[in-house]
């Protein structure tokens, strides 16, 4: 039986995975590995591409830095969380702000040294990523518009750490990007509804804030439509195998995402489109390995 000495400690290290967002780290990870196999390095044996200690160091280095920008993140909106999400936030008060911290310089100096194994350039690209989730942290995060872009943009950065590693270039590769970034900026702006009270309360300026719900509804519905255009150039120019089956379910969830746009009236509804769209991009992950599946038996045995 626990002691409660033990109990605390399990609720602490539960609190601190829900700071560092464990279960979003695991699946970039993933995605990034998917991403390296199906998409960037097809010609390269898969066993060395998992074997890769160049790529394992980056992915790791990665996480390093996405831990510890949810960390720097959760630091600077505390405030504001205990309005949007009072029972999260209450479980992430059982780590102290200190301990918080303490943590974030670690994580961030660590995925820096690892980096150093790799080369100079990826130093430098990582130490750029760590100042650049700091300042939006601080700064850029309570402005409309800019705050969005520049957080999709850190969102989907982890892919262009390998993108860069393997060197490739293909047109096909900034489609996928293009539709992961839409995806993402609209994400944002969900969670800009569906924290209005907490935003107004602190001063944020976001969209929903400075211009209202309904001009959010109309980007939002803008970014939609944005969307078909990847979507129909992946279906119709690129070779994409059975990942066509995910953009067709893409257009269904887009579909009914647009109509609750318009029909949501709370937090609760926004609740449900952010799930939605959470839906798509943690599937999309998942649906690289339908671009080929034969790819997977072929690579095992090559």
């Amino acid at each position: 039986m626990l002691t409660r000495k033990n109990k605390l400690f399990l609720l602490k290290l539960l609190s601190l995975f829900s700071v560092v967002r464990g279960y979003n780290i695991l699946i970039i990870v993933l995605a990034q590995y998917f991403t390296s196999i199906f998409i960037l390095a097809p010609h390269i044996r898969l066993r060395n591409v998992i074997l890769d200690p160049n790529l394992f160091v980056i992915v790791l280095a990665s996480s390093g830095v996405i831990a510890a920008g949810y960390i720097i993140n959760n630091f600077y909106d505390r405030e504001k969380d205990l309005i949007n999400r009072p029972q999260k936030t209450m479980l992430d008060r059982l780590v102290s702000q200190q301990t918080k911290l303490t943590g974030y310089f670690i994580l961030n100096f660590l995925s820096v040294v690892l980096a150093s194994y790799v080369s100079f350039r990826a130093v430098l690209f990582f130490s750029f990523y760590v100042f650049a989730i700091w300042f939006y942290s601080h700064k850029l995060k309570k402005f409309p518009v800019i705050g969005n872009i520049v957080a999709s943009i850190l969102a989907i950065t982890p892919f262009f750490a390998v993108f860069i590693y393997y060197k490739n270039f293909d047109e096909v590769i900034f489609v996928h990007a293009t539709f992961l970034f839409l995806m993402l900026m609209m994400r944002e702006m969900i969670k800009d509804l569906g924290n209005l009270s907490g935003d107004m309360a602190q001063n944020y300026k976001t969209i929903p804030v400075v211009y209202g719900e309904p001009a959010s509804k109309k980007i939002l519905s803008t970014l939609i439509f944005a969307a078909g255009i990847p979507i129909y150039l992946l279906l119709t120019k690129y070779e994409i195998g059975y990942m066509f089956l995910y953009f067709y379910v893409c257009i269904a969830l887009l579909g009914i995402f647009l109509i609750g746009i318009w029909g949501s009236k709370g937090k609760t509804h926004y609740v449900w489109l952010h799930n939605i769209l959470k839906l798509i991009i943690v599937s999309g992950a998942f649906s690289i390995i339908l671009i080929d599946v034969n790819m997977i038996l072929d690579r095992i045995l090559w």
